[in-house]
C-alpha cells in the first residue's frame, strides 16, 4: 500500500475540509472543449456553459480555465450574451470572472481540481489557513485516453493564486466525496473500493486517508451509483449533505426502474447512519427525473448534481414536472438561497451536469 508520510500527518492535524454550503472564494470552471466527451452534440454545450457561467458569477467569482488561447476573445462574449439571457432568472452585477489559458484535458474540474482545507481554530499548531489537497487523476480508472493536463490543474493553479499545495499521492475525484464540515464524509464503495482507482488499498486504508487529508472522523459507505454513471458511483450523484445534521438523497419511486433498487439500498443505509457524535442523521429525499436516453444510452441524470453556491443552489433542470419538486425541496433545505436551474439535458450527454463541472474555492 501507499504509506501517509508522517510530516503530511502532523501538518494536517487540525485541518478540515469545509462544507460546500460554507462561504466561497470563487468557483473553479473549465470551458468546454473535447467534442468526444458531447459526440454529436457538442455545438449546443458552450452556449448552455456560458449559461451556467454567468448564473454562477452572479452570486460569487469565477476563475475560468480555457483550453484554447484564442477563446480568450470569445468565451466573455458569450458569457456576457449569456448573462443578458439569463438576467430574470438570475438578476444583479456578475461578480468578477477571471478567464485565462491553463489546458485541460476535459472540463470535469470537479474530480480534477483542487480539494480545500481550512485550519480548524482549535488548531493546535501553527500554519497556513488553508491547504490544497491534490489527489491523483486518473480518468476515472483510465477510460478516457490521456490525462495529464487534468492531472496537473491543482499545481497550475497554485501557481496562479498562490495557495499551497500537498499532494496525497493516491487516486480520488471531488465528485466522490461530499462533508457535513463537522466531521462526516459520504462516499460509495463502488468508486473508493473499486480496483481501477487505488488497488492497493483496503477499506481501512481508504479511510485513513479520508480521515488524514480531509480532517473527518466519521466516514459512511453508501453501496452503488446510478444507471450510466461512467465515474464507478460518485456520490454527488445519489446523496448530498445540506446541512451538518441533514442528508439529501435521490430516490426512484417506480419500482422496475433500474435505480429503484440501488437507490432503495443508499436510502436505507442513510437512515442507519450516525453522525460523527453517534447521532442519527435527517434524511430528504429529491426524485428521480425520468430516464433521460440518448442513443440508447440511459444518462446518469441527477438533481443530487447541484453546486452550492454564495446566496444560490444551482441545480440541473431536465424539463420535466419533477423540475418543480426538486427546486422545492432544494429551497426549503437552503433557506436564503436562490434555487437556480441550468438546462442539463444535454449536458448530461457528457455524462455530468452542474456539480461536475465546477469546484468551490471556499474562503480561508
Amino acid at each position: 500500500m501507499t504509506a501517509i508520510p508522517p510530516e503530511h500527518r502532523r501538518i494536517l492535524a487540525g485541518y478540515r475540509m469545509p462544507p460546500e454550503w460554507a462561504p466561497h472564494l470563487a468557483c473553479y470552471l473549465a470551458w468546454p472543449h473535447n467534442r468526444d466527451t458531447w459526440p454529436g452534440k457538442f455545438d449546443v454545450i458552450p452556449a448552455i456553459y456560458a449559461d451556467m457561467v454567468a448564473k454562477i458569477a452572479r452570486f460569487e467569482p469565477v476563475r475560468l480555465m480555457v483550453t484554447d488561447a484564442a477563446q480568450l476573445d470569445d468565451v466573455p462574449a458569450m458569457i456576457r450574451d449569456a448573462a443578458r439571457r439569463t438576467e430574470k432568472e438570475a438578476p444583479g452585477p456578475l461578480h468578477p470572472i477571471d478567464i485565462f489559458h491553463l489546458p485541460t484535458n476535459d472540463a470535469w474540474v470537479r474530480d480534477h481540481g483542487p480539494i480545500f482545507v481550512n485550519r480548524l481554530a482549535s488548531a493546535a499548531r501553527a500554519g497556513p489557513n488553508q491547504i490544497a489537497l491534490d489527489w491523483r487523476f486518473n480518468s476515472w480508472g483510465e477510460k478516457y485516453g490521456a490525462f495529464d493536463l487534468d492531472d496537473v490543474v491543482p499545481q497550475k493553479l497554485s501557481a496562479r493564486y498562490g495557495f499551497e499545495v500537498i499532494e496525497p499521492g493516491i487516486v480520488l475525484e471531488g465528485g466522490s466525496i461530499d462533508v457535513n464540515g463537522a466531521g462526516s464524509v459520504l462516499t460509495t464503495e463502488s468508486c473508493l473500493l473499486n480496483p481501477n482507482r487505488n488497488p492497493t488499498l483496503s477499506r481501512a486504508d481508504v479511510e485513513d486517508y479520508l480521515r488524514t487529508y480531509l480532517g473527518v472522523t466519521n466516514v459512511l459507505w453508501l453501496g452503488d451509483g446510478i444507471a450510466g454513471d461512467d465515474t464507478d458511483g460518485h456520490i454527488d450523484d445519489l446523496a448530498r449533505f445540506v446541512a451538518a445534521d441533514t442528508i439529501v438523497t435521490v430516490v426512484e419511486d417506480d419500482p422496475l426502474d433500474v435505480n429503484y433498487k440501488v437507490l432503495q439500498d443508499n436510502l436505507a443505509r442513510l437512515r442507519a447512519a450516525r453522525d460523527q457524535d453517534g447521532r442519527p442523521f435527517k434524511i430528504e429525499t429529491l426524485p428521480m427525473p425520468p430516464a433521460v436516453i440518448h442513443e440508447d444510452t440511459r444518462l446518469p441524470a441527477s438533481y443530487a448534481n447541484f453546486y452550492t453556491g454564495n446566496r444560490a443552489v444551482l441545480m440541473p433542470r431536465f424539463d420535466c414536472p419533477q423540475d418543480n419538486v426538486a427546486a422545492s425541496t432544494l429551497s426549503k433545505l437552503f433557506p436564503g438561497r436562490v434555487v437556480v436551474g441550468v438546462p442539463s439535458t444535454d449536458l448530461v450527454w457528457g455524462l455530468g451536469s452542474v456539480h461536475c463541472l465546477s469546484q468551490q474555492h471556499p474562503a480561508p
